[in-house]
């Protein structure tokens, strides 16, 4: 049995929210991302797993603080110190997005230290565990000037280039297969974005038509085993039905508000190698991470507005969360909320990340679109027609309007 951990998307420099802790000094939400990510290392060292796979977005951008990188490299050598060979893949946080600059894990490759293998750019890594040998492919974040320097993709648009650049890589990994042992474990490792993989969060404000988009069945092919992914922040399976799983282990902490449903962790995996086909399994392991409470509060007319807030408040236990609070006024009523009130009703918590009034938003009548060419009658008609509460009277008020133009006129 060949077991490994699959984890991605660690984002060290996420300080949104939290403040700065009095202890350390460090901002209270890089510490959290740094605990969840040492809970994924010392559990792989606690059940001493195969080796460790980190699939992309070790930092929130490609030029992470001395601090953050401290951190970092002193979880990988944990991992390093206990014998665990370490694989990962260079995800697009990772890289500058710029011809020439180095990315942010590039560093790894000058520090000896055995055991840790990167992949930025696709090629094929067979190494030796305790439990046999195995085979992965490695597939970083395509890069747009790695791939289309030649003239004829000057004119291309941005979908056009981001269609090449799924097709290229495809075949990329279609070779890489080819030449791959079937007899010896195989995982594809990737940090690219699946066609029906679900966004979630900050995720959603990506410019998804400019990401290279990948099928699950260009990625679920002999022979591999499992395909461990990294880029989206929410665990999802998107191949349930089929063999192998393309898996996507979601990040390790929350980045923000839309993620405060969704469970965090890791996958933990295991390659049978008794047996010759789906042989691998996989289970998702959650990590205890800072809680988000979204609380809302519908408030009445009559009642203290400050009272229903903090009573919504009571109802949650918020002991070292972070909480966004919005309460809905009434249609023409005034905000009366008492915000230390407020504040102190949430003084369990970490921080608050907000607290917001919400109003009903005002129905503005259509527009009847007149003219001043228009003559009296079609005036009437357009107006009468865009009073949708007269229903039957329509017609007769029509024909009433008209009687009452020809009268007038002959008058005049």
């Amino acid at each position: 049995m060949i077991r490994f951990f699959h984890v991605a998307d660690v984002h060290f420099g996420v300080e949104n929210y939290g403040k700065l802790d009095q202890k350390t000094g460090i901002h209270s939400r890089f510490l959290d991302f740094v605990q969840s990510f040492e809970h994924c290392v010392d559990q792989a060292i606690d059940e001493s797993v195969d080796f460790f796979l980190f699939c992309g977005d070790a930092y929130k951008t490609a030029y992470p603080t001395p601090t953050q990188q401290k951190q970092f490299l002193r979880l990988l050598f944990k991992l390093q110190q206990a014998a665990i060979p370490v694989i990962t893949v260079v995800g697009n946080h990772d890289h500058p997005l710029s011809f020439g600059k180095t990315h942010a894990l590039d560093v790894f490759s000058t520090v000896p230290l055995n055991g840790l293998h990167v992949f930025s750019k696709p090629d094929i890594l067979k190494i030796k565990t305790r439990s046999g040998e195995v085979q992965v492919v490695g597939i970083a974040w395509p890069l747009r000037h790695n791939l289309i320097t030649k003239n004829e993709h000057r004119f291309k648009d941005a979908q056009e280039i981001a269609k090449y650049i799924s097709e290229k890589v495809g075949a990329i990994i279609t070779s890489l297969a080819e030449k791959l042992d079937p007899k010896i474990p195989s995982v594809l490792a990737g940090h690219l974005t699946v066609a029906n993989g679900l966004f979630s969060g900050s995720e959603r404000r990506a410019v998804f038509g400019n990401d290279p988009i990948f099928l699950p069945s260009q990625l679920a092919i002999q022979p591999f085993d499992y395909v461990a992914l990294g880029h989206l922040h929410r665990y999802q399976n998107l191949n349930p039905n089929g063999y192998p799983a393309v898996v996507y282990s979601g990040s390790v902490e929350r980045i923000d508000f839309g993620e405060r449903k969704e469970k965090k962790g890791f996958c933990s995996v295991q390659i049978d190698l008794s047996k010759d086909s789906n042989r691998c399994v996989h289970t998702f392991v959650e990590l205890p991470t800072r809680p988000m409470i979204q609380i809302e509060a519908a408030l009445e007319v009559g009642k203290s507005q400050t009272q229903q807030v903090v009573k919504a408040i009571q109802k949650q236990k918020l002991d070292g969360a972070i909480v966004k609070v919005l309460y809905h006024l009434p249609e023409g009523v005034d905000d009366k909320v008492d915000l230390f009130e407020v504040q102190r009703a949430c003084s369990e918590a970490l921080c608050i990340a907000s607290i917001n009034p919400i109003r009903k938003q005002i129905k503005h009548e259509r527009r009847i679109g007149l003219t001043v060419s228009m003559d009296c009658m079609k005036v009437v008609n357009k107006y009468i027609d865009s009073k949708d509460d007269l229903g039957v009277e329509t017609k007769s008020l029509k024909s009433k309007a008209f009687e009452l133009y020809h009268e007038l006129e002959g008058d005049t």
